[in-house]
């Protein structure tokens, strides 16, 4: 007599049918299936070949009475015994209108009394308690106490340039070195009116909220692409004039044999004739100019940022000397161990973003 497909197995001490053998084995292959559901199905499948609780439990790596409880449940419901019951507890109480609410209201209107909202004032425009609106804030990617600056570049070249620079990022030329040179300009020389008082258990250090001014100097740097290494010195001016010695310190620093690629912003002092006769009389050296208004392009100012957390923000200079020792004790300290900034977007990804962003930005209705 042939098996019907509602037939249980002969020989299966569970008796399923062909239906539930399909579903159980799928349950336990699927990748989206959850963990526990795909154990459970493993273990019923198990059970269908006559082994006892102990060798399953071996077999699956789990504990024996889980087998049993698993198998009971499955003979005693079938696959629904094998889904999560209902866990006990209250009741929800938000409903999904009321958390549409709250998230129109987030995106589309102001508090009265402020430019945006808290927990708070939207607790109480709402009628809801201030831990629902920050978990159904969190549930929705919304900080309304944060924001953030930006600015679009509108240099008529941008995608020329950044095709330009990008590829010297990601694919740079043979026997030549890319360098990202800009200067950080006006590095104020700042100690406080009063000595620090150093951290200690239970206590941040603190400082004066004065200053005494010791001077300025600015910091002309190049940093090497490939290996992250850094070639600055500081003048007290900035000037085409010094930018003009810097290059003689860079040509000074980097093999003859080498071709030079500057990567460096459109600063007046970059372009005057005085360092254009300059560049004629040294060939090897190519500039290639950001963007207007895109600094971010720029490696080296990733570096000014490190060097600004790690020495000036916090630092106390009773002198511009003091200031520009720290500076040099940083650059040497980084060049002992260079770690290079990787660039890791292509320019189609750069361009694509920005386009996406600028769209987003002509639907916002401001």
């Amino acid at each position: 007599m042939m098996l019907t497909e509602m037939t249980p197995a002969p020989g299966d001490p569970l008796g399923l049918t062909s239906d539930e053998r399909e579903t159980l084995e799928q349950w336990s292959r699927r990748p989206k299936t959850s963990q526990a559901l795909a154990e459970r199905a493993r273990i019923v499948l198990a059970c269908t070949e006559r082994k006892t609780n102990t060798q399953i439990a071996i077999e699956l790596r789990v504990h024996r009475n889980t087998v049993a409880k698993w198998r009971a449940r499955f003979g005693k419901n079938r696959l629904d015994g094998l889904l999560d019951e209902p866990r006990p507890g209250a009741p929800r109480k938000i409903s999904d209108a009321a958390v549409e609410r709250v998230i129109a209201k987030t995106l589309e209107a102001k508090p009265r009394d402020a430019t945006h909202w808290s927990t708070r004032s939207m607790a109480r425009e709402t009628a809801m308690s201030q831990s629902a609106i920050s978990r159904i804030w969190r549930a929705f990617g919304l900080q309304p106490h944060r924001s953030e600056t930006f600015k679009l570049s509108k240099d008529p070249l941008f995608i020329d340039k950044v095709r330009d620079i990008v590829g010297l990022y990601m694919d740079p030329p043979d026997r030549a070195m890319v360098l990202c040179v800009d200067e950080k300009s006006q590095i104020q020389a700042l100690d406080r009116t009063r000595p620090l008082l150093p951290l200690r258990p239970g206590q941040v250090e603190r400082r004066t909220h004065d200053y005494v001014r010791h001077g300025t100097t600015s910091l002309f740097a190049a940093l090497d692409v490939k290996t992250g290494s850094i070639i600055g010195e500081c003048h007290r001016r900035h000037r085409a004039v010094e930018f003009r010695k810097f290059l003689k310190t860079i040509d000074a620093a980097v093999p003859e044999h080498l071709e030079l690629h500057l990567v460096l912003d459109n600063l007046s002092t970059h372009k005057t004739p005085a360092i254009k006769r300059w560049l004629l009389k040294h060939p090897r050296f190519h500039l290639h100019f950001t963007p207007t208004s895109a600094s971010w392009i720029n490696l080296v100012e990733r570096w000014f940022g490190l060097l600004t957390e790690k020495q000036i923000r916090r630092g106390a200079h009773r002198s511009t000397l003091a200031l520009e020792d720290a500076i040099e004790r940083f650059i040497s300290i980084t060049n002992a161990a260079p770690k290079p900034f990787v660039w890791t977007k292509s320019a189609d990804e750069i361009l694509a973003s920005i386009e996406r962003f600028c769209r987003r930005t002509s639907d916002s209705g401001h």
